[in-house]
């Protein structure tokens, strides 16, 4: 297994993840009489995971850095509130109502981030005090009351009735993520080549290949064959999980391939020394706050939008299983080691849980009881996992 985890150089944590992720479908099917891996209930699981999965990779980022942000909840449903409102109230079109409600998040990341980055206040301090002032916002915007209904486009954005893109779109955007991928591998290896770098025997590539257009295929085919109310035509893939993939893109590309992601991951790994070494830190410090209000931002307009309302209470308690999702994933609470993928994945894990335990009929105290649990294995894992590394 070593040495087929070392040719396709795929991580040994990232697989681990994987198995323990189908280790828990299995065992919830089994408990669900095959209900958990139904084609409606995963098409749900995807749409449920999109707002944690959004909000997961930017924490990501903010614990990479040695930070944490408690208020990521209370931001989503300040912003949803005021998009919301913006729409029923004010009479806004959804598209301004939403594109405020991003530059809304963006800014209270920003605002925190100045008082973490340039004043001192630990990150802890300021984010429970965000959590405080941005949950008691989200019930002064409309004095409590739901606001409805939203915008039936708007609706669309949280995967409804009518939040799919059809079979037809959905098999043409798996063919061209095949494509793709297949145009990655092959750039991969030829700059491998140019640069005299070692490259990966032939197998693995094409192992590589072909788990990336089953992972795709499959994917396509179980959000296909859910299909529309009384009729046999499939819904494709729904718009919150394409705009998930669009964001996971986005991020893993910052991460990876930019100066201010390289710059997150040294400041993550020794502060004093990023700042000797040139590395504006309070700069990249508001930086990564402000991203992670954007994150918000989009999470809140997912959730408003599959709600279809308004609520105050949106995003209750939501940033335990962000931080929840980011840790699970692999990111090192003591900062300079973490992966987008991963933060996805966890918010998978996260979700698969909740969502069995839902189908189960777990009351909501045991599922915190057994969220709180799995938190405690994950960090557990990790510092299992780093010691034996060392």
């Amino acid at each position: 297994m070593r040495r087929l985890l070392a040719g396709v150089e795929f991580d040994a944590r990232t697989a681990g993840m994987f198995l323990a992720l189908g280790g828990i479908w299995i065992a919830l099917d089994l408990a669900t009489d095959g209900v958990f891996l139904s084609a409606r209930n995963l098409y749900n699981l995807a749409v449920q995971s999109s707002a944690v999965g959004v909000m997961a990779m930017g924490m990501v980022l903010v614990i990479v850095s040695r930070h944490i942000d408690l208020s990521v909840g209370s931001v989503l449903g300040f912003t949803g509130m005021v998009v919301a409102a913006l729409q029923v109230e004010a009479g806004w079109a959804w598209p301004l109502g939403a594109g405020l409600g991003l530059g809304l998040g963006a800014a209270i990341g920003a605002w925190q981030g100045y008082w973490i980055a340039y004043r001192g206040v630990p990150a802890f301090v300021v984010t429970l005090a965000g959590l405080l002032v941005f949950r008691g916002a989200a019930w002064l915007v409309t004095d409590g009351r739901t606001v409805a209904p939203l915008d039936p486009a708007f609706q669309r954005l949280g995967g409804g009735l009518e939040g799919s893109i059809g079979t037809a779109w959905s098999w043409t955007l798996g063919a061209l993520a095949v494509a793709a991928v297949g145009a990655w591998l092959w750039r991969a290896r030829s700059g491998r080549r140019a640069y005299g770098v070692p490259m990966r025997p032939r197998w693995a590539e094409l192992l590589s290949f072909t788990l990336w257009c089953a992972g795709i295929a499959g994917f396509v085919a179980v959000m296909n064959a859910y299909p529309q109310p009384r009729s046999e035509i499939g819904r494709g893939i729904p718009v919150p999980v394409l705009i998930l993939i669009g964001v996971a893109i986005g991020m893993s590309l910052l991460a990876r391939r930019t100066r201010f992601g390289r710059y997150v991951f040294a400041l993550g790994g020794s502060p004093v020394a990023a700042a000797l070494a040139g590395i504006e830190v309070r700069r990249v410090t508001l930086k990564v706050f402000a991203l992670m209000g954007l994150l918000c931002g989009v999470s809140a307009i997912l959730t408003t939008a599959r709600l279809g309302a308004g609520a105050n209470s949106m995003g209750t308690l939501a940033e335990l299983n962000v931080i929840a999702a980011a840790v699970i994933g692999g990111t090192s609470l003591a900062g300079g080691a973490g992966t987008i993928v991963g933060a996805i994945l966890g918010a998978v894990v996260m979700q698969s849980l909740e969502n069995g335990m839902v189908l189960l009929g777990v009351s909501s105290a045991a599922r915190q009881v057994a969220i709180g649990l799995v938190l405690i294995a994950a960090v557990w894992l990790d510092s299992v996992y780093r010691r034996s590394a060392r």
